[in-house]
């Protein structure tokens, strides 16, 4: 079955009426294991990361201050969530369950972490609900231990992934690509190695020619060892803060092109649940199950 990554700890105690779905992940488990998804033998969880391993990618004040609960309240309102030992013990969590989906990736060939995709976060503060960046910091990883030697991060969530961008930028073997929502979050964007920025209200077909054109794109020119595919559901057509038109089923249809493409290359992938905004939990949490379903089906016939 296909190795998924999951810790208790990611839907940590929090305001049931805040814009960021801290249930989403205790929802989207329980709602894979009703559908027989989840199994003692293919789930897997993540250790809590040290302030050491997460300097690789963050600058060693700003963990300190996040930690310890010592940094000044503008830049925690930069963040947007309110500060709790079971927030930091989720947040030191998550980033190693991205790089231990990525290791079984590299193993399996597939491979899907229930979180991850915090791409706003930086090298020395958060933003727009991301403290600590699992993309970079799982890419950083992989390359400095030499477990990879190229990495290719394919991000579709609705928002451009601008921590990412600025925290590889100098990092050859990492290549940074971000299909967004042009006028949208973060209106201040740095500059992945290939931005598509797409017009609001953009259809099922022109978003999937997109999609499919830049993958097959930075495929064959990057030859990447590994994949990290956000997957990010925001881009539906009824998220609150998505501004695209897209349908639910061509929202699996978007994971169904990208992991059957890197598959079908014998390219290891690893996904990431992104972003995902909603009133009704249960439906997110559904909307987040899809890149998890289309992966399981996939699994079956690749891996």
């Amino acid at each position: 079955m296909l190795p998924l990554v999951y810790h208790p700890n990611y839907s940590c105690p929090f305001p049931d009426n805040h814009r960021f779905v801290m249930s989403k992940f205790v929802r989207l488990y329980e709602y894979l294991h009703a559908q027989g998804l989840v199994t003692p033998d293919n789930l897997h969880q993540p250790m809590l990361a040290s302030i050491d391993d997460l300097a690789i990618v963050h600058q060693v004040q700003y963990l300190n201050e996040l930690f310890h609960n010592t940094m000044e309240p503008r830049a925690w309102r930069r963040i947007g969530l309110p500060w709790s030992r079971g927030l930091i013990e989720r947040t030191f969590t998550a980033p190693n369950g991205t790089l231990l989906a990525a290791r079984l990736a590299i193993q399996h060939g597939l491979a899907s972490h229930l979180a991850g995709g915090t791409h706003h976060a930086h090298f020395d503060f958060g933003s727009g609900f991301c403290l600590i960046n699992d993309l970079a910091y799982t890419a950083k990883t992989l390359l400095a231990s030499g477990e990879v030697k190229r990495v290719l991060i394919f991000d579709c969530d609705v928002h451009q992934g601008d921590g990412t961008a600025a925290m590889l930028k100098d990092e050859p073997r990492a290549f940074t690509c971000s299909i967004h929502c042009e006028k949208n979050f973060p209106f201040r964007k740095h500059p992945s190695d290939l931005d598509v920025g797409l017009d609001k209200h953009l259809n099922d077909a022109d978003y999937l020619t997109v999609v499919k054109r830049t993958l097959n794109q930075l495929l064959d020119e990057q030859q990447p060892d590994l994949v990290l595919y956000d997957a990010g559901v925001d881009i539906w057509q009824y998220d609150e803060l998505g501004h695209l038109d897209i349908s639910w089923d061509a929202v699996a249809t978007r994971d169904e092109l990208v992991l059957q493409e890197c598959l079908s290359r014998h390219v290891p992938v690893a996904t990431v649940i992104g972003g995902g905004y909603d009133k009704n939990h249960a439906r997110l949490a559904q909307r987040h199950a899809t890149v998890v379903e289309v992966a399981c089906d996939l699994y079956q016939q690749y891996c």
